[in-house]
């Protein structure tokens, strides 16, 4: 449950590295965004790197960390795309994720 925590927390940071400054800082030059985003996203690795080695040397298989990884990247997009960003709440985040419980049900059979 630690590494999955860790992993919610550490992709919050990272998909607000990776498309906050869209929204933010648009008029302001593409090398502020990069410093800006590398500055969040050392934070992320400050809690990926201890949550994928918590979950590696326990219970996880490489590949259940990374189809894991992928499902919590859904789960934190969506929110963050639709009640931060604006962007309107469509049947493909859906239809993702069913695809996405696919790749859960293969990788931890």
């Amino acid at each position: 449950m630690r590494t999955v925590g860790l992993l919610f927390l550490s992709n919050i940071f990272m998909t607000f590295a990776w498309y906050a400054h869209l929204k933010n800082l648009s008029n302001r030059h593409w090398l502020v965004a990069v410093l800006v985003s590398w500055g969040i996203a050392f934070f992320e690795y400050l809690v990926q790197v201890p949550a994928n080695r918590i979950g590696y040397h326990g219970s996880f298989t490489l590949a259940q960390l990374k189809i894991t990884q992928e499902v919590i990247t859904l789960a934190v997009f969506v929110p963050f795309a639709v009640f931060y960003m604006g962007v309107p709440l469509k049947l493909d985040y859906l239809w993702a994720g069913c695809c996405l419980a696919g790749a859960v049900f293969f990788i931890f059979r």
